[in-house]
């Protein structure tokens, strides 16, 4: 049987700015707090440990004001984050599922195992839940992302402890997965991307009930990407059928790219890669198939004529650069 862990980490950075932050590791976990919910979300048992910082021992006044955090108390009970960390999985025990508010946590806690030498034991792909976007595709519009305190309020759940410390906060998130209909949007798990496809073997296909999505191994540039066929291929996201493209992938800002296609038995499916930077400065690509009704054509239809006025622009901008730069020296 296999049980939720609701995760919450709070986190430090370098007091002193960008300056003073450590390559690839710009947070430092400094407190874990967990609830363990059961198969039927119900609440068995709790986690929170701090966490003694050794890379960033002074708290960045941010993180104080936040928090609240006693920085001596910090010091003086903060453990080993490697010992924390064999405690912390073993409590959670073997098939968990984790669930977190916004999708930053695993990825941190990933980064920290990285920088301590200890060995990733997640599975790849890193699948999870992401109660914000669930809550936001229940009460939302898929899109927005509500505050963890506003969502609190908003469902009318008793606010029995403070916010922004990690076992409060994750005791919160618990509390909304008992709350609202989690069986309706069971279906949306998310994926961490900390740790990217190697090679094409182990690219990641997920299928949704409303779309489909691919997750790339980096290539060197977005030219690399965006020229990959596997990449550029438009399938829908019912019946996996390669499609006819009726607006070939053009893009506004060079971060995404839209593309329609036409299925025969499903209709128009709306395909959006967005461009992203690993840490090692790699692109991948995150591409959606979406099904799309008749009227939002009309606004693809118009954001590629926008891309092609931006190229015209550019256009004659070079031009009348080079021929600036042609004229002779009076």
């Amino acid at each position: 049987m296999k049980n939720y862990i609701v995760l919450d980490l709070e986190w430090n950075q370098s007091a002193g700015g960008k300056e003073d932050t450590v390559e690839h590791f710009p947070f430092e976990i400094i407190e874990i707090g967990a609830v363990k919910l059961s198969e039927s979300r119900e609440e068995i048992g709790e986690f929170r440990r701090l966490i003694k910082p050794e890379v960033y021992t002074e708290l960045h006044e941010k993180i104080l004001e936040v928090t609240h955090m006693d920085e001596k108390l910090l010091m003086e009970e903060g453990m080993d984050f490697k010992k924390v960390f064999e405690e912390f999985s073993s409590w959670c025990g073997e098939d968990a599922v984790f669930c977190t508010w916004g999708s930053m946590d695993l990825t941190e806690l990933q980064r920290n195992l990285s920088y301590h030498g200890l060995i990733n034991p997640y599975q790849k792909p890193f699948l999870y839940y992401d109660v914000q976007k669930l809550y936001s595709l229940l009460y939302g519009d898929g899109k927005d992302r509500q505050s963890l305190d506003i969502a609190v309020t908003e469902m009318g759940i008793m606010e029995s402890r403070p916010f922004h410390r990690a076992l409060d906060d994750a005791h919160y998130t618990g509390r909304i997965m008992q709350h609202m209909d989690f069986e309706k949007v069971k279906a949306y798990l998310s994926i961490d991307y900390y740790r990217l496809p190697e090679n094409q073997e182990e690219e990641v296909y997920l299928v949704f009930p409303e779309y489909s999505k691919y997750i790339s191994r980096p290539f060197d540039t977005k030219q690399d990407a965006i020229a990959d066929k596997i990449v550029t291929d438009l399938i829908c996201c019912k019946c996996n059928r390669m499609l006819r493209k009726k607006i070939r992938w053009f893009s506004v800002n060079q971060k995404y790219y839209s593309a329609l296609g036409c299925c025969p038995a499903h209709g128009n499916v709306k395909g959006k890669i967005r461009m992203r930077r690993s840490d090692d400065g790699k692109v991948y690509v995150v591409k959606t198939m979406k099904l799309v009704r008749e009227e939002d054509i009309l606004d693809i239809y118009g954001k590629k004529e926008e891309a092609r006025k931006k190229r015209v622009e550019k256009t004659k901008v070079r031009k009348l650069n080079k021929k600036k730069g042609a004229l002779p020296l009076s």
